[in-house]
């Protein structure tokens, strides 16, 4: 078992995974995606695992795809298998993020049902700024969440949101401070866990089978535009401005 991905579960049927490389702000390596999904396969197999809460170690929820360790791969790449894992996850979800969530972290919290966010969250939805394009079905899931306008304007700018902003957006549930955020999940969890399985699921798949082919043809439109623009001269700046801590110049481009 990868130690990239913690896993608790406790006598009420609450399985905590706690993403565990607080070092790189929880950034996912493929060893962690895979881990992951490995989680959420054992976790919806497992009749003792009422409810699922993830969180981040350390100070931060997740900063997304690990750029030191997005490697290519054989077949399906690690990312596309722990996003469908989760996409396709009959369970209830709950999330607890502070700090930062960015890329794949937000994008993460998108497809769980309930989140609860710490008063230092800074979540971004960075794909534009990066000159590549939204995954992990984000572009209808943050439509579906919040609506098409509000969608389009994080989108297009990929602004910095706050917690009080996610929760006025609707990306959030609830914000508490740091140092109640998971416990206040965790609590909320075990309602949930209360009732049994059997109708937590069937009401899961009920309340997501509405969206959930959506959210996979989403992210096939998603693959494509990725395949297209990774690589690409604007990505290759955005990617060497941040390396190199500058501004990036992507006017350069448009003669």
């Amino acid at each position: 078992m990868s130690d990239t991905v913690l896993q608790q579960l406790d006598d009420d049927g609450v399985l905590l995974l706690t993403l565990n490389r607080p070092k790189r702000k929880n950034a996912f390596s493929n060893e962690q995606w895979l881990a992951f999904r490995d989680a959420l396969i054992a976790a919806g197999e497992n009749p003792a695992v009422a409810c699922v809460v993830i969180t981040g170690a350390g100070n931060d929820f997740s900063s997304g795809v690990d750029l030191n360790d997005f490697s290519e791969s054989d077949g399906e790449h690690p990312f596309a298998i722990s996003a469908k894992a989760l996409v396709d996850f009959d369970k209830p979800v709950i999330s607890a993020a502070c700090g930062v969530a960015v890329g794949g972290g937000a994008t993460l919290l998108l497809h769980t049902d309930v989140i609860y966010v710490g008063e230092s969250l800074r979540l971004r939805f960075p794909f534009t700024a990066l000159g590549l394009v939204p995954e992990w079905g984000s572009s209808y899931q943050l439509q579906a969440i919040i609506g098409a306008r509000k969608a389009a304007e994080l989108m297009y700018t990929s602004e910095w949101i706050n917690a009080e902003r996610a929760v006025s957006l609707g990306i959030a549930t609830a914000q508490f401070s740091d140092d109640e955020v998971l416990a206040k999940a965790m609590g909320k969890a075990r309602e949930i866990a209360q009732w049994p399985v059997n109708s937590l699921v069937e009401t899961k798949k009920l309340m997501r089978n509405v969206h959930r082919a959506a959210i996979h043809s989403a992210m096939g439109g998603e693959t494509e535009g990725m395949a297209r623009l990774a690589g690409s001269p604007e990505n290759i700046e955005a990617v060497m401005a941040i390396m190199e801590k500058r501004k990036p110049d992507f006017k350069q481009f448009r003669k």
